[in-house]
Order: structure tokens, then C-alpha cells, then sequence
């Protein structure tokens, strides 16, 4: 989540946005009041609420979050269909409880599994594929995050990445506030993501930066190969 509504935009563009965000429902800004009074990091209301579209217009059936906090992406993504299940990874079991706690309330815990340990053990094991993948998560995880569930989305599936531009630290290296090792791993991560031969790519200046991308084609090892 972003540190100000100005983050990444002008104030004023970015203020005038905020005021066209439709009114989020109690159980959300009480969620979003509890992330920010026990400081725990979610995504932006309007990442939420393009999650909520694109799962809807990808028909999205399976969903794999990485990087559950109190379930807020969830949420919003399993609120887009009632057929949409959602599979979502996180290493830590206190708010990994808290957002069993907020998806059961909502209703949707049923179609919610959450799923303890570490991405990149766990999504190797995971079994069939998935129509939307959205990570957000450790930032220095990314790529290999990315390389990880590629083979398991579905050719015109989409992917969502958050944290992109990370505090819009990324365009500027010359910051003294660019020590953060996750800032570098976000800047080569997004020319990774941006010229990866199995999608088609963009970087959105939405919430903190927003990387969103279809798969146009499969591994040759998804197709039995080498060949």
C-alpha cells in the first residue's frame, strides 16, 4: 500500500482520483482500519477494486494469491464470482488467523484456502492451473515468484503484480532513501516482467505501481518438450 494518495501521481490528479472510488462496505474500511492501526501492509482500495474487474472479466474460476496479509486481496477477489475459488499464501500464521477471521465474516471463506509457508515452497506444490495470479508479497521474491507460477496460468489468464513503482523509489536512484535492497529488486524486476516472452506486459501508476499482464503463449515444457 502506498504511503500518500500523491505517491505516484500529482496531488491534485491523485486526490481528484481517490474522490471517484466507489464507497468500500463496513467490513472493508474495517479492514482497511485495521492494517493501517497494527501496520500491516495491503493492497490500495482501487488495486482491490481492479482485482474484483479483471478476475471478472478473465471468467476467473481459480485464483492464487501470494502474499495473503488479513485477506483484503482475496476479498475483493473472491467477491467477483461466486464459482471463482482462491488459493492464497502467506509465511506468517498470525494474520494468516486474522484474515480466516475477516474472509469467514465476509462469507467467502469457504472458497478461500490459505495456505501456510513459504511461496516458493509452496507453489511447486500446488496441483492444476490458474485463470489470475496476483503477487504481493516479498519484493525480493518477485522474479522467482513470477518464473514459478507462469507455468501454472492458462494461456489468456493475467497476472497482477503490486508494489511496482515501491514508493516511486524505483524511477529515482539518486534517492538517499534507495538503500532498501527491495527497491533494486523491484527496478529489475519490472524490466524482467516487461520483456517476458510468455507475457504481454504494462506497469500501471495505480496504487503503488501496479504491473499487470496476459499470458500469450506457453512454456515449451508445459507442451512436453524439449522437444
Amino acid at each position: 500500500m502506498k504511503d500518500r494518495p500523491d505517491a505516484i501521481l500529482r496531488p491534485a490528479q491523485a486526490e481528484y482520483l481517490a474522490r471517484l472510488l466507489p464507497p468500500r462496505d463496513e467490513l472493508l474500511r474495517e479492514m482497511e482500519r485495521y492494517a493501517v492501526e497494527n501496520d500491516v501492509p495491503i493492497s490500495d482500495p482501487e488495486v482491490g477494486q481492479f482485482l474484483e474487474i479483471l478476475s471478472r472479466l478473465v471468467a476467473a474460476e481459480r485464483a492464487l494469491e501470494v502474499g495473503t496479509a488479513i485477506g483484503y486481496g482475496a476479498l475483493w477477489i473472491a467477491r467477483s464470482s461466486e464459482q471463482v475459488r482462491v488459493v492464497t499464501i502467506d509465511r506468517d500464521p498470525q494474520v494468516l488467523s486474522k484474515a480466516r477471521e475477516f474472509l469467514d465474516r465476509a462469507g467467502v471463506g469457504e472458497r478461500i484456502e490459505t495456505v501456510e509457508g513459504e511461496a516458493l515452497d509452496v507453489i511447486p506444490e500446488l496441483a492444476g492451473s490458474f485463470d489470475l495470479i496476483y503477487l504481493d508479497a516479498d519484493k525480493t521474491e518477485y522474479r522467482r515468484c513470477l518464473d514459478l507460477a507462469v507455468p501454472r496460468i492458462k494461456v489468456g489468464g493475467a497476472v497482477v503484480v503490486d508494489n511496482l513503482l515501491f514508493k516511486g523509489l524505483v524511477a529515482d536512484p539518486g534517492d538517499e532513501d534507495d538503500q532498501d535492497p527491495r527497491v533494486d529488486a523491484v527496478r529489475a524486476f519490472n524490466g524482467y516482467f516487461s520483456i517476458h516472452p510468455q507475457l504481454r506486459s504494462l506497469v500501471l501508476p495505480l496504487g503503488d505501481g501496479l504491473g499487470v499482464a496476459t499470458k500469450t503463449r506457453p512454456l515449451i515444457t508445459e507442451m512436453g518438450g524439449p522437444f
